[in-house]
């Protein structure tokens, strides 16, 4: 008898960091631009084209990069020979290329600004090989600069660069190293990315296969795929963050501020790629006008409509920042205060002059022996953490798409009581008497002693119901690769960034565990992490309160 043939099985959907994105109607929009036709369109994007076919020429075209590679891009012209500014914006990490901008990029032309968009190398449509901003992504964008400088009809006022993700990165890069440039606006961006890659000596996993996931199609340099391979197999650190420095904007922050380069930040507070607190870093050493717009969501997911062009306040941010610092226009954006909050899960929005004064006073809570997040601190007790073993407590279900889902208001339900105490570590606060404003960076520290040269965990803090069922505030990983076997291990942690409302009556669940699918595990199967609260230096949390 002939066995049957297993089933086919169904095609595999490509991953992107730009889930919610269309891209049949953003290539109709740009064959409309095109054409003029608008046939199918819908009222609100028919008008835009209508619009700036009305002041300025749209054509696509090639930007002739570094090496002489040739980048895909398209470019936004007025022909009226009066002064005006310039906004070149290079692609996120995906095969879309420039097209992510197309609507946005109209909007921006409708307001006056001669625009270029170019898919960075390596990416599809572009020449050259993916060097994740490295020099010749600089030397890229510097030449995008003079191609657009080159085909504006009247003198140019003041430049900027716009980017996300990817792009957002490019962007700051360029702008310290190119003299021309006045502003920045960087969506889900980075700051340090050797940071973002080992957080606390912790290798981000899963981001880094993601971002090799949506690069399928791009073509990687030799480089590019070792360092990804490396991290991925836990080799060659130093090398890895010696090309993560080169590529970080904090390396060359001094020249930002030198020349007072505006800077307008967004970032989502539980971005998976990204964590905030590399880019809050590079954010507070800026010296020049800058804003930081934290929101619900993931990695591009606040921003993500706006690329449809439908109304969103971070692209609306976007381009009051530019009106202001290269349009000279006084819509009082520089008044606002530094930083722009969402709080979960209320959405408010709350701005604060500095990102200090988000915190008002700090509030201290101990780990104690008896399971509880107390007042005062106890000494003498452990809790043991079995390693090897993931529990219920994790940073997200999927890199990315974990953030649409809170964006819509179904974040992600932990199962407290599921959370095996035998493999994880347990501390509880008391409920809580009057909603909790969190605002600001939480603090851990913890001691702990490992069997091994190497040892690592993740500690969670979560919102816990009376039911027992939780939302994640925040977490943050920790590695340790140089302590000796058998030593005490004090590990001091800031874990990631919070706006965050503990209702009346809820708990603070901090959980420890010592295996997370996002991260790089550095213990060996099976051993044990014993965590205690030496005498002189007790363990606790320090709770940011606003």
């Amino acid at each position: 008898m002939t066995p049957a043939a297993p089933s086919p099985q169904p095609p595999r959907t490509p991953f992107s960091l730009y889930p919610e994105l269309d891209a049949n109607a953003l290539h109709a929009f740009v064959t409309a631009l095109e054409s003029g036709d608008v046939t199918g369109l819908s009222p609100a994007r028919a008008a835009e084209i209508a619009e700036v076919r009305s002041v300025a020429v749209f054509t696509r075209g090639k930007v002739a990069g570094a090496d002489g590679d040739l980048l895909d891009a398209a470019l936004w012209r007025h022909t009226a020979t009066r002064a005006r500014p310039l906004i070149v914006m290079p692609s996120p990490w995906t095969s879309l290329g420039w097209l992510v901008y197309a609507v946005q990029a109209t909007l921006f032309a409708a307001r006056g600004y001669n625009v270029l968009a170019y898919t960075t190398r390596g990416f599809p449509g572009s020449e050259g090989q993916v060097e994740v901003a490295g020099p010749l992504d600089i030397a890229d964008g510097s030449r995008a600069l003079d191609h657009l400088i080159e085909r504006s009809a009247g003198p140019v006022t003041k430049v900027g660069f716009l980017g996300d993700s990817y792009g957002s990165g490019i962007s700051q890069l360029v702008a310290a190293h190119d003299t021309r440039v006045d502003a920045v606006v960087a969506l889900s961006s980075w700051g340090d990315l050797g940071e973002a890659f080992y957080e606390n000596s912790t290798r981000h996993v899963a981001a880094v296969r993601a971002l090799l996931e949506a690069a399928a199609k791009a073509r990687l340099s030799p480089q590019t795929q070792s360092v990804f391979d490396n991290v991925l197999a836990d080799r060659d650190i130093q090398g890895t963050l010696a090309w993560a420095e080169q590529r970080s904007p904090f390396t060359h922050i001094k020249e930002l501020n030198r020349r007072q380069v505006a800077v307008l930040y967004a970032h989502a507070w539980h971005e998976t790629l990204f964590p905030p607190n590399q880019t809050l870093k590079m954010f507070n050493e800026l010296t020049g006008p800058k804003r930081m717009v934290l929101s619900i969501g993931d990695h591009s997911g606040p921003e993500s409509s706006g690329m449809f062009g439908l109304p969103n306040r971070i692209w609306t941010d976007a381009h009051r920042w530019f009106d202001h610092h290269l349009g000279g226009i006084d819509n009082g954006i520089g008044d606002e205060g530094q930083v722009l909050s969402e709080v979960m899960w209320n959405k408010t929005l709350e701005p604060r002059p500095t990102w200090p004064s988000l915190t008002e006073h700090t509030h201290r809570l101990y780990l104690a022996g008896s399971g509880d997040l107390a007042e005062s601190p106890e000494a003498g007790w452990t809790a043991t953490v079995l390693c090897g073993v993931d529990t219920q407590a994790t940073v997200a279900d999927a890199v990315v798409l974990a953030g649409y889902a809170e964006m819509a208001g179904r974040p992600k339900v932990y199962p407290t009581g599921e959370i095996d105490r035998s493999v994880a570590a347990v501390w509880a606060s008391a409920p809580v008497e009057e909603t909790t404003r969190l605002r600001g960076t939480p603090k851990l520290r913890v001691t702990y002693r490992a069997p091994n040269p190497g040892s690592a965990f993740v500690a969670y803090l979560l919102d816990t119901a009376p039911a027992g069922t939780a939302h994640i505030v925040t977490h943050a990983p920790y590695t340790d690769l140089d302590s000796p076997p058998d030593s005490l291990i004090s590990a001091d942690i800031e874990l990631q960034a919070t706006a965050y409302d503990v209702p009346r009556g809820n708990r603070l669940l901090l959980v420890i565990d010592a295996r997370d699918p996002f991260y790089g595990d550095a213990n060996l199967p099976r051993a044990t992490l014993a965590f205690t609260s030496p005498e002189a230096t007790p363990s606790y949390l320090d709770l940011p309160l606003g």
